[in-house]
């Protein structure tokens, strides 16, 4: 029960601050901290992150969430995940965790090399442009969606840097689309993993109420903090999760 109450502030808190990154955490420290199945930890997981970015989405609202872009990518990301875990169904899983390890780490030097803030078609600024914006959109959503299915985790921490990196968003925005984009997938990933699945709600209580509390206060925290601080927090968080899953892959 400690373990559930101080790893589910931990996801929540994640949450909270850089709009991601919280399922890759939730589901080890379900499987490892709480003492659950991978079946079980999956669905619970799916389960409490979307809970727990919808409390940290409520107070990001007015910072301008881009909703077109959102239900853009979302729905582009739904029929991808389900493609990408039919391909991951036929794949060595050693293979598809180091492929996500290197995904991460590109991800996180992405995050890092970003030093300046430019605002492109898919912004809410002056340089927006829906019509070019769209397919950029369809695009993300289908990559994301696919390597969300693929690598059998959610998508959060690809969602940040794509908003950022190809469609143009500041940081603060991208992290509230992010956990907009995430409440969608976790939806339907929990509707997919949920079939025959009964809920332990006691431990899925004691896991997803610290992490609402802890994503509520982080988000507010966030607002606080500049985008530069978040980037570095962000890819500081994936460089610890894929050195993570790469020495757990290579001593399997």
């Amino acid at each position: 029960m400690i373990a559930a109450l101080s790893l589910g502030l931990f996801v929540g808190t994640v949450l909270g601050i850089v709009g991601g990154g919280g399922s890759i955490i939730a589901v080890p420290a379900l499987v490892y901290g709480v003492g659950m199945s991978p079946a079980e930890a999956i669905p619970t997981s799916l389960l409490v992150v979307g809970v727990s970015s919808l409390a940290a989405l409520i107070p990001r609202l007015r910072e301008g969430t881009n909703w077109p872009v959102v239900l853009i990518v979302g729905a582009a990301g739904i029929p991808a995940a389900w493609g990408g875990t039919a391909v991951g169904r036929l794949l060595d899983p050693n293979v598809l965790m180091l492929a996500f390890a290197v995904i991460m780490v590109i991800a996180g030097i992405r995050m890092l090399m970003r030093t300046t803030e430019t605002e492109g078609s898919c912004s809410t600024g002056p340089n927006r442009a829906f019509r070019s914006c769209a397919p950029k959109a369809v695009g993300v959503g289908i990559l994301v969606g696919f390597l969300t299915g693929l690598l059998g985790v959610g998508g959060g921490f690809l969602i940040t840097p794509a908003l950022t990196l190809f469609l143009g968003m500041r940081m603060k925005q991208a992290v509230g689309s992010s956990l907009a984009i995430i409440i969608i997938n976790s939806g339907a990933g929990f509707g997919a993993h949920a079939t025959g699945f009964t809920i332990d709600w006691l431990s899925v209580l004691a896991f997803a109420v610290p992490a609402i509390l802890g994503s509520l206060f982080a988000a507010r925290l966030a607002r606080h903090l500049n985008d530069k601080h978040i980037r570095i927090s962000f890819a500081v968080l994936i460089f610890a999760v894929a050195a993570w899953v790469t020495a757990g892959t290579v001593t399997a």
